[in-house]
């Protein structure tokens, strides 16, 4: 099944492009799911249908509304549920469904579990409608992050210790709380895992919109640096309501001309990796799906749009290190960052692991297995590019390699 994510700008229009995005796979024959947190009225109808129960739309649409304050009712209960014996061993009150509501961050958990829902359906594509740009980077780079503190708080070797609690409990009378909590870290885990097979899967595609513009120019600088960062590859950059290039009103034809020197500029910029698609200007909010149609064909069929030439791996920086121990001794690992500036990148060196900040981005990368027996000996960006210059260190590197 291919996943197209789409994400944007502020005020940029995305939701109204992956509804129009969804409508072209149909119109192409695809059984396709579309998924929001707010699709409004955008295909004419008001959407009702859940993940698990999506609506039939049109013919090959569905659709469905990700309730992030249900989702969270229903999984605070799961968890209370399966958590009753610790709790009730600290004699707490449980919790009824009537009296939660809903927490900060629970609109990102419900966008994971429905991604992974989507993925498991019956689907030829899967459209996803994303939250902005900078909340789209931090909501995919979240299943790795979480499973690398699950993996610090509660290390996997510490588990095999397991076997041996329903011993202590009967000896000493009481459950063992720790038990229910690896027990839970470990389905935590797992549901983590499944969710950034989906991120990285080769099957899915990350898709932004953005009106032409200096301000959007701007933010999509900051922003590219932050989806390298985290190796989150653009399929296709959409620029929403694009006006007319030629036009007799004087105003128009300024904002027209606007617009056409920001395209170049992305052109140059985001090609030829990153497909850049012109979406018009429909001279007012597109609601329905003829208005959908009168965007265009927004359709890049799996397998024709720009696919990973370096081999790098999916949900990893684009890199590569440069054995220079014969002329320079030293060896170099290139980080390509596009649109970082240096004032703004920040590394730190902690045991086998590079902690790397990019403006408001930031990510803890495990160093390959042959940089972790060299310190860093410097490093310089330029040209897009972070090179780290790393010493082999005498007592860890064999004599002779």
């Amino acid at each position: 099944m291919r996943t197209v994510l789409v994400t944007g700008l502020g005020g940029a229009g995305r939701t109204t492009v992956a509804a129009a995005t969804a409508h072209a796979a149909a119109k192409r024959g695809e059984r396709v799911l579309f998924l929001s947190t707010g699709p409004g009225d955008v295909l004419g109808t008001p959407v009702t249908g859940s993940p698990d129960a999506p609506e039939k739309i049109t013919d090959g649409l569905w659709a469905a509304r990700v309730d992030t304050g249900a989702d969270f009712r229903a999984e605070f209960l799961s968890l209370q549920e399966r958590s009753a014996s610790a709790l009730d061993l600290l004699g707490a009150a449980r919790l009824e469904e009537a009296e939660l509501t809903e927490l900060p961050g629970s609109e990102q958990f419900a966008l994971l579990r429905a991604l992974t829902v989507a993925a498991s359906g019956d689907w030829d594509t899967a459209v996803v409608d994303l939250p902005p740009l900078r909340e789209t980077i931090a909501l995919l780079a979240l299943p790795e992050q979480l499973r690398r503190y699950l993996r610090r708080l509660l290390p996997q070797e510490r588990q095999a210790a397991r076997a041996l609690r329903p011993v202590l409990a009967q000896l000493a009378g009481v459950p063992m709380p720790a038990q229910w909590l690896y027990a839970t870290a470990a389905r935590w885990d797992a549901e983590l895992a499944l969710v950034q097979s989906v991120i990285e899967s080769g099957e899915t595609a990350l898709r932004v919109v953005a009106e032409p513009g200096p301000a959007a120019a701007t933010a999509l600088r900051t922003a590219r640096s932050g989806l390298a960062l985290h190796g989150l590859r653009v399929e296709a950059l959409l620029a929403n309501r694009v006006l007319p290039r030629h036009s007799a009103d004087t105003w128009l034809a300024s904002l027209a001309a606007q617009q056409e020197k920001c395209l170049h500029e992305w052109s140059e910029d985001w090609l030829p990796g990153t497909a850049l698609l012109e979406v018009p200007h429909v001279g007012r909010d597109p609601r329905g799906l003829d208005d959908l149609a009168l965007l265009g064909d927004l359709w890049l069929p799996g397998g024709d749009g720009p696919r990973d030439g370096d081999g790098a791996d999916r949900g990893s920086p684009r890199q590569r290190i440069e054995d220079r121990r014969a002329d320079d001794g030293i060896l170099v690992w290139t980080l390509e960052l596009p649109g970082a500036v240096k004032g703004d990148v920040g590394l730190v060196r902690r045991g086998d692991e590079l902690l790397l900040t990019v403006g408001p981005f930031r990510r803890i990368l495990p160093l390959p297995s042959a940089l972790r027996r060299c310190t860093v000996a410097g490093a310089a960006l330029a040209d897009g590019a972070l090179r780290v210059r790393f010493a082999p260190d005498p007592q860890l590197w064999p004599l002779g390699h």
